[in-house]
């Protein structure tokens, strides 16, 4: 019903930077939020950054002031802009969008990028 597609991640030197993409298709009526997840191996899964269909902006206390989360809500869109990257920043990335779309409202996600920071 709903497919989200990632991309952007990749391998990047300690400093540097990346912006990542995820699209959402399929029969949308309405994005209500789109966001990025990210877990490292043997770790929990967390939050790295959500952005309502309004604007509103919630990120992960490790990130802020290095990533930036926007949205394109004509073209279902979320960008994760990555600067000043760490290696504990090294995860797969997942993109997460709660969207109604037919008849009913669901989480929906992405197939995970892998980002990897090297020091």
């Amino acid at each position: 019903q709903v497919q989200l597609v990632e991309s952007g991640g990749g391998l990047v030197q300690a400093g540097g930077s990346l912006r990542l993409s995820c699209t959402a298709s399929g029969s949308i009526v309405k994005v209500v939020r789109m966001g990025w997840y990210r877990q490292a191996p043997e770790k929990q899964r967390e939050l790295v950054a959500v952005i309502t269909s309004v604007g509103s902006i919630n990120y992960a206390d490790s990130v802020k002031g290095r990533f930036a989360v926007s949205r394109d809500n004509a073209k279902s869109t979320v960008y994760l802009q990555m600067n000043s990257l760490k290696p504990e920043d090294t995860a797969v990335y997942y993109c997460n969008a709660f969207i109604f779309a037919g008849s009913s409202f669901r989480d929906y996600w992405g197939q995970g990028t892998q980002v990897t920071v090297s020091s």
